[in-house]
């Protein structure tokens, strides 16, 4: 990694230590309200984590996408469901490179609180002069409860008969939002449902959904990736984040913990202390390949101005493994604790139900392997893109 972008890991991680202690202390809140508080909030928009990708013309960060998945996994360490959400609202925010000057400008550069969400669905449409009027529900929306703009991906037929797909935006003040996130884990995510009927929205208020690049309208080489490359980035730092975060709490629970019917205290086993060694080689060395991969991909981005498909793999294979890498830690860390990790609200639950949750998301799907195999063998990988 180059000089620039170690100073910019530096200044990340410097902003993630000032908002650490708010966000342990609303963990239990965030979980139990399943909302951001607005305290907390407030905390994260004075750092700027949901403008990490936000093109500079609006008040973004523009930041390279090491620095994304550090960022992002020191602060899946404090807390998932907050790391979860600032990593959505990043993808969303790419999509002021790919509308006009004056769209992004009015959702983003004109409220420094901006934050755009959306998740899949369908919708009805009636064309009209300038726009649209669009009747739809979706849902799987993360950090919808507080964001300010959301959006709805739908068909569209063009004027020349071709059917594409597109994500309408438009106020959050304009949707019905409907409550259907009753689930495992990243409960604090707030990933709900909303509709609308009968809105109108500009043309203008359309993009590209995962944003095209062949589609964008400002330059950058972030956005020469996709957005779905960049959150694989940093879904795959929350869950080495939460993988982190559950091998440091065992520890500390270990040196107290004095198991039933045993003399010595937890940290004396000897096949504890091999778990714990075990865990320790996993974390660094999925951290060390995701990181590796994430650099690596992105020098050959900017040498060659383009995502190509071999880098595309790389980013899918070492996502998918470190994922589950992840998982695999909190499952060996879940079983030797005991029955300290079964009680409601202790933290080991939770990152329990966290990273099960997590791996049942797109970027964790193990399918993904099977794909990347059949590029490496020169056969078509037939990975289909998120809806």
């Amino acid at each position: 990694m180059d000089d620039h972008a170690t100073l910019d890991v530096s200044e990340y991680l410097g902003r993630v230590d000032r908002v650490a202690p708010a966000i342990r202390e609303a963990a239990e809140e965030i979980e139990r309200s399943q909302r951001l508080s607005p305290g907390l909030r407030a905390k994260l928009h004075d750092e700027k984590f949901f403008r990490l990708l936000l093109p500079k013309p609006f008040g973004g960060e523009e930041v390279p996408p090491p620095v994304f998945f550090e960022t992002i996994s020191a602060l899946a360490e404090n807390d998932a469901s907050t790391a979860w959400c600032i990593c959505q609202a990043n993808g969303c925010a790419m999509t002021a490179a790919f509308v006009s000057p004056d769209v992004a400008q009015n959702i983003w550069g004109n409220d420094p609180r901006a934050v755009v969400a959306w998740g899949p669905g369908k919708a009805d449409l009636i064309e009209k002069k300038d726009g649209y009027v669009i009747s739809g529900r979706w849902q799987f929306a993360s950090g919808s409860r507080h964001a300010t703009w959301l959006g709805g991906r739908t068909s569209v037929t063009l004027s020349d008969g071709q059917t594409v797909f597109r994500t309408f935006l438009f106020p959050a003040s304009e949707v019905e939002m409907i409550e259907i996130w009753d689930v495992l884990g990243l409960r604090g995510t707030g990933s709900d449902a909303y509709s609308v009927k009968d809105l109108f929205v500009s043309k203008d208020y359309l993009a590209t959904p995962g944003m095209d690049v062949k589609e964008r309208i400002y330059d950058a080489p972030l956005y020469w990736l996709p957005a779905e490359a960049h959150q694989a980035i940093g879904f795959t730092g929350i869950a080495l984040g939460i993988a982190r975060s559950m091998l440091e709490t065992f520890k500390e629970i270990a040196t107290e913990k004095k198991p039933y019917r045993m003399t010595n205290m937890l940290s004396e086993s000897a096949l504890v202390q091999s778990d714990v060694a075990i865990s320790e080689a996993r974390i660094g060395s999925a951290r060390a390949y995701m990181l590796s991969e994430a650099a690596e991909i992105w020098e050959d981005v900017l040498e060659k101005g383009e995502l190509t498909e071999e880098s595309n793999m790389r980013i899918r294979l070492s996502s998918t493994y470190s994922i589950h890498e992840a998982k695999a830690v909190v499952d060996l860390i879940y079983d030797a604790a005991g029955a300290t990790a079964i009680f409601k609200g202790n933290p080991l639950e939770r990152h329990f139900r966290d990273i099960h949750t997590l791996t049942q998301q797109y970027q964790g799907r193990k399918s993904h392997f099977q794909a990347v195999g059949a590029s490496l063998m020169g056969l078509d990988p037939n990975l289909a893109p998120p809806t």
